[in-house]
């Protein structure tokens, strides 16, 4: 079977994606783009407290990296369940297609079922834990 088809290649691909695109969302969008700043007053305008922007920005960044690594995926996949579930409410009124105006809830939706997925899957044979624990019995 050709190594792309291998259930830990795909588990690997899932959780790189997901990581990239928490780091995206973060470190460009949240940072660059609109500023955490910024970020903190769309937090406030929508009824949330400003500082929430803040956390979700760590979580966000700190989950994005420990995906990329394979280093505590399930942890990490499941501190952004409820971040991702947020992302979820705040377009549900913008209606499903994320290519409404101000984003849809299909998007944030479907990351919140891959977060799941990857609770499910682990770290997976092609990450950093996968790596040290094969270092440390050998």
């Amino acid at each position: 079977m050709n190594m792309i088809l291998k259930p830990d290649f795909a588990a690997f691909v899932l959780r790189m994606a997901l990581g990239i695109v928490l780091l995206a969302h973060s470190l460009y969008l949240k940072l660059v783009v609109f500023t955490l700043p910024g970020t903190a007053a769309f937090f406030a305008s929508i009824g949330l407290p400003g500082m929430f922007a803040y956390i979700v920005f760590s979580v966000e960044v700190i989950a994005g990296i420990g995906l990329i690594l394979g280093f505590k995926t399930r942890l990490f996949s499941a501190l952004v369940v409820p971040v991702l579930m947020g992302a979820t409410w705040v377009h549900w009124a913008n209606g499903w297609l994320f290519s409404n105006a101000g984003g849809g809830w299909e998007y944030p939706l479907l990351l919140v079922m891959i977060a799941v997925v990857q609770m499910g899957l682990g770290d997976g044979k092609y990450s950093l834990a996968t790596f040290i624990t094969s270092r440390q019995t050998t």
